[in-house]
């Protein structure tokens, strides 16, 4: 979504463990430096133990670890140890190719099959490493089976190495008096802490580079509050740096603030405490306050220590007779043709006196939006009676007569959509807000006849970018379109790309030149370019046949 805009050539804070964004701050290379050690000949047979909290990036090392590995080693790498002793020793043996089709269904056989592979893989120099991953999940019954697989040796030395990678409940598993003899072959063992304040402003400068990016758009003061609300574990500042850029990118910032990391923070991390920014003037005056309030401290104490059918209609269940077989935005369909009571302004009005424009939400107006906001957006369609199709729609179910997607976006972005939309805003609970409106500067948002015009930055401090847009549509309509379809569906898509800014001028149905066309049109719009029409595309598709309803540029209040 925000790739482009910020020049990126892939997702920055992806959390799936790509070794390409790696980044080793000390700590990481400490254990990575303790896992290698573990498959190499200093482990000496036993047990390595590394151990995190969850997200500080033990995967990510495992697969570091792996693409590091000695020649001649042979690894078994479990993921999922929720399994019984006897299901553990089948699934390493699977993983080292050891035929189990006679011995899955014995103790004795699986570890007799094993030790035989393990004397051959010895008599050929190789050494034979288990990984076990989550090992906090293995049950005591199954770690005592592991410890006895260490015992499989020669006069000299032990014929395999284990490497354990769990969460800190490993470390207190442990040290369970049962498992003393576990506890004690452990030859290495390292705890991966989290990363400091300046390493996780290294690792974000790190992982932006690698993407791409020309220059670092977060601000010293948003990576702080990226490390405040992370604690600096590595997943949770991805995930909180990925809705931060998003924000940037919908309210068309170059930089990302620490507003926008906090807000997307109190998104993502629901249940936890919420952080609020305070305003300059309120913290002044805190600041002068706690200044006079220490001063009469200090001298009390005198120095002692102190303490529209788009596409298709309502289906004959519903209001609108509209035929099911394709948008009615088209010869085939056409488009409902109602005035739009938001469009009512015969010479449209130049926007309100500044007095007139609120530079905040009042949080009671907002909350009573709430009860209304799908009737609202029903009325933009000239529907009033289909306000809980509406709701219905956006929650999933398309099969009331309107569609409904949610989608992420900028400000630039809703405004070529051309139609009115909720905004979700964040908070303390999360509310929903129609657009109505929308200029360079000002927004008209709320419910006909309830309607506020307010500055776009009374919306940015809660809007981080994500939006829905509903519209009226057959049930019938496919989920998606693609070529070598040859309906209704197909044939009606082909005539509205006819109608966009760069028109499609070839024939009449949906094949490999009109598919070259579609990806184009995809990439132009900040569609994924998979030449498929599905929800988004159609919608991008519809707008330039939809006269009503519209964004409004101009408005009265």
């Amino acid at each position: 979504m925000y790739l482009r805009y910020f020049g990126l050539n892939e997702a920055p804070f992806s959390i799936t463990p790509d070794p390409a964004f790696v980044f080793l701050s000390p700590r990481h290379r400490d254990a990575l430096a303790h896992l290698l050690y573990g498959i190499g000949k200093g482990g000496s047979g036993g047990f390595v133990q590394l151990t995190g909290e969850v997200g500080t990036g033990k995967t990510t090392l495992c697969r570091c670890m792996l693409e590091q590995i000695p020649e001649g080693t042979r690894i078994a790498l479990l993921l999922n140890p929720l399994v019984t002793p006897q299901e553990l020793l089948a699934a390493i043996s699977e993983e080292l190719e050891i035929d189990i089709s006679e011995s899955a269904d014995s103790t004795r056989l699986l570890v007799d099959n094993l030790n035989r592979f393990l004397l051959a893989a010895h008599s050929r120099g190789e050494r034979v490493v288990v990984v076990i991953d989550e090992a906090q999940v293995l049950s005591p019954e199954a770690l005592e089976q592991v410890r006895l697989l260490t015992n499989l040796e020669t006069s000299k030395e032990k014929l395999l190495q284990i490497v354990l990678l769990g969460q800190p409940e490993l470390r207190e598993l442990l040290q369970r008096r049962n498992l003393r003899q576990l506890a004690q072959r452990i030859t290495a063992r390292y705890h991966l802490s989290p990363l400091g304040p300046k390493d996780t402003h290294l690792y974000i400068r790190h992982r932006m580079q690698v993407a791409g990016a020309q220059r670092n758009p977060f601000r010293r003061s948003a990576m702080n509050a990226l490390y405040q609300r992370s604690q600096g574990i590595p997943r949770i500042i991805n995930i909180i740096a990925d809705r931060s850029l998003a924000a940037a990118y919908a309210k068309e910032r170059a930089d990302v603030t620490a507003a926008m990391v906090h807000a997307a923070a109190n998104e993502v991390q629901l249940g936890e405490r919420q952080v609020r920014r305070l305003r300059w003037p309120w913290l002044a005056a805190a600041a002068a306050v706690l200044a006079v309030v220490a001063l009469g401290v200090a001298l009390f104490n005198d120095g002692r220590p102190s303490a529209g059918s788009v596409p298709g209609g309502l289906d004959e269940a519903g209001n609108h007779p509209v035929e099911v077989s394709a948008p009615a935005v088209v010869e085939q369909a056409p488009v409902q043709q109602v005035a739009s009571p938001l469009a009512a302004v015969t010479e449209p009005e130049p926007l309100p006196a500044e007095q007139a424009v609120a530079t905040r939400l009042d949080a009671d107006w907002l909350d009573s939006q709430q009860q209304q906001v799908w009737q609202a957006l029903a009325g933009v369609w000239r529907d009033e009676d289909a306000a809980e199709a509406v709701r219905a729609a956006c929650n999933g179910d398309n099969g009331r007569g309107y569609a409904c997607l949610r989608d992420q976006g900028s400000w630039s972005r809703i405004k070529r959509l051309n139609l009115p939309v909720v905004l979700v805003l964040q908070g303390d609970f999360p509310s929903k807000l129609l657009l109505r409106g929308i200029n360079d500067d000002y927004l008209l948002v709320g419910a006909p006849g309830q309607s506020q015009t307010v500055t776009r930055d009374a919306v940015d401090s809660r809007w981080l970018g994500t939006y829905l847009v509903a519209w009226p549509q057959a049930s019938g309509w496919p989920a998606e379109v693609g070529r070598g379809d040859n309906g209704p569906a197909a044939e009606t898509i082909v005539a509205m790309a006819a109608r966009v800014d760069v028109p499609y001028q070839g024939g009449q149905v949906f094949d490999a030149s009109f598919e070259l066309w579609l990806r184009g049109f995809q990439m132009r719009n900040g569609l994924e370019p998979d030449g498929i029409v599905g929800k988004r595309t159609l919608l991008h598709l519809m707008t330039a046949s939809i006269e009503e309803p519209q964004l409004l540029q101009t408005w009265e209040n």
